[in-house]
């Protein structure tokens, strides 16, 4: 006869809602102070013959309050949407807009130009052109040595 040791199935189960716990926690910690929400813009990406090109939707947005870098080949593009002016009233109180800072990051292909990249801001659509590198760039060269 084995003899087996008893296991409490309850116990388990408080592990998983308290690892639960946990991760809520953590996430809540991470969240920046007097935000009401995050803002994440939509974003359609395309390639075309000689350039990727990038569309954020960032209605409202200013072209001062957003910034655009490149290192180590991954492209941010960062900012901040300003709280929208509120409807205070005797009897309702109405705000409808999102606010909050975002930040989206893009692995940018090996044969790009990343000093031609451009960017322009209409009706509300950030448009980021990343061109390609031209076809005698791409070809492997000699090098001679002198």
């Amino acid at each position: 006869m084995y003899v087996t040791r008893y296991t409490n199935p309850y116990r388990d189960i408080r592990r998983g809602f308290d690892l639960m716990n946990t991760l809520l926690n953590s996430m809540e910690e991470g969240q920046s102070e007097g935000a009401l929400a995050d803002f994440v813009p939509a974003v359609n990406s395309r390639e075309g013959e000689d350039a990727y090109y990038i569309e954020l939707d960032l209605p409202g947005i200013r072209k001062e309050d957003i910034e655009i870098t490149t290192e180590d080949n991954v492209l941010t593009i960062s900012g901040e949407r300003k709280r929208k002016e509120e409807a205070k009233e005797e009897e309702y109180y109405k705000m409808e807009s999102l606010y909050g800072k975002f930040v989206r990051s893009f692995t940018l292909p090996e044969k790009v130009d990343v000093e031609k990249i451009h960017a322009e801001s209409k009706n509300g659509v950030l448009e980021v052109v990343i061109p390609k590198l031209a076809e005698e760039d791409r070809q492997p060269k000699k090098i001679e040595i002198k």
